[in-house]
């Protein structure tokens, strides 16, 4: 809907995010927060440049590795 109205680097990021959260079968606000605590989304944001150009597994691969070890979205929860 507004899209037409958002930087082209702001609507690759929601794209993307969509799309990997979708690869690994989460929703897309799970893996934004999964981003925000690993410490990754300004790096995947920053990212607009190289990860445009390529294939989205290239991205996703990238991203996989950012996240490492990093606990997954539900570790706080499981924790109590």
């Amino acid at each position: 809907m507004y899209a037409d109205k958002l930087p082209h680097e702001t609507e690759f990021f929601l794209y993307l995010l969509e799309h990997y959260a979708a690869h690994r079968g989460m929703d897309a606000g799970a893996m934004l927060r999964w981003w925000d605590q690993a410490g990754v989304t300004a790096r995947v944001r920053d990212a607009f440049e190289i990860y445009h150009q390529e294939a989205l597994d290239n991205a996703f691969a990238d991203i996989d590795e950012m996240l490492g070890s990093a606990p997954g979205p539900d570790a706080a929860s499981s924790r109590s």
